[in-house]
């Protein structure tokens, strides 16, 4: 396997456990330094993991929430590879409706080891269509 699909790989891993609010699987996935421009945090940089982890509450029920991956461009540079796509995120809210949102969502990895390691992201809302 090349690794850029190594990395696309782990990028859908990360997703499918933030889908799911896993945070042991997301949390083994990224470094301890990760630093992270989202909606969330009003513009500021975060650093760190404790920011991201109140976004994984106890599990009540299974989540209804699904990403997608399109469009993805992949560039490896050493150590390191940056995974730009859109992020199609898939939903079903208490009433049984469907719905769907969509975000620019470019992140970083680092190969440490044997495993890339999730280190930067910046996360950017879109509309669709």
């Amino acid at each position: 396997m090349s690794a850029a699909d190594e990395v696309l790989v782990a990028c859908q891993q990360l997703l499918a456990a933030i889908d799911r609010q896993d945070w042991e699987t997301y949390a083994s996935l990224c470094d301890a330094s990760l630093t992270a421009f989202e909606p969330e945090a009003a513009g500021h940089l975060v650093t760190g993991m404790d920011f991201h982890h109140y976004y994984f509450p106890p599990k009540s029920e299974p989540s209804k929430r699904q990403s997608s991956i399109s469009s993805p461009n992949v560039r490896v540079v050493g150590d390191c590879a940056i995974v730009a796509y859109t992020r199609l995120t898939q939903s079903v809210d208490p009433l049984g409706e469907f719905h769907v949102s969509a975000s620019n969502d470019p992140r970083v990895w680092q190969k440490q080891g044997e495993r890339w390691k999730h280190v930067h992201f910046h996360r950017s809302p879109c509309s669709i269509g």
